[in-house]
């Protein structure tokens, strides 16, 4: 890329800071613990009207630089699967619960008596 050219993440990032409410930015650093790598992620998100946009830069141990401004699209994706396995967690969770009462004998709460 020619010097003089502004980055894609810039570009956006700086018409975000503008326009859109933001997060300060979280810094995050991880250990794989097999290999021992470290990896720093800074990330950021911007509230514009028609949704949020992630901003993301990775830096690994060889201070190799990553920089991703995620669109509208692909933060409502991520929302959307993020919502989609606590369901599923939540809902795996309650059959479990409920088998467990079962095996001690407890009623389910709407068939047990009302009181008053």
């Amino acid at each position: 890329m020619d010097d003089n050219q502004v980055s894609k993440y810039d570009r956006t990032y700086g018409s975000s800071k503008m326009v859109a409410m933001m997060t300060k930015p979280t810094t995050i650093t991880t250990t794989e613990t097999v290999t021992g790598r470290t990896e720093t992620f800074i990330v950021q998100t911007a509230r514009h009207e028609d949704g949020d946009r992630i901003y993301v830069q990775c830096v690994d141990e060889n201070q190799a630089v990553v920089r991703l401004a995620l669109p509208v699209k692909v933060s409502n994706a991520i929302a959307s699967q993020r919502d989609a396995l606590t369901s599923k967690r939540r809902s795996i969770t309650g059959r479990r619960l409920a088998k467990e009462r079962q095996e001690r004998g407890e009623l389910p709460g709407f068939m047990r008596k009302k009181k008053g």
